[in-house]
């Protein structure tokens, strides 16, 4: 399942939301790829979305949650990437 939490999270004059997956990196990629955002801006484990994207992404499927139950579907799932 695609989840995208709500646009809070401030950079470069904007907010962003974070879009992942809790089944596979390839079902995001895939899902990011249909929003034509490009590869390269997959941050190891999730995309970071512009505040004005997050509508189009909840159109095209997303599902909104919280931040703390979009972490807690990704580390259930084992995608997760730790920091360093």
């Amino acid at each position: 399942m695609i989840l995208i939490d709500p646009p809070r999270w401030p950079h470069r004059g904007t907010v962003w939301s974070h879009l992942v997956s809790d089944v596979s990196h390839e079902e995001l990629h895939a899902f990011a790829a249909g929003m034509d955002i490009p590869r390269r801006a997959f941050q190891g484990d999730h995309y970071d979305i512009p505040a004005e994207a997050y509508e189009r992404a909840v159109a095209l499927g997303a599902v909104p949650t919280d931040s703390r139950q979009l972490v807690r579907r990704i580390v259930a799932a084992g995608l997760r990437r730790r920091r360093r």
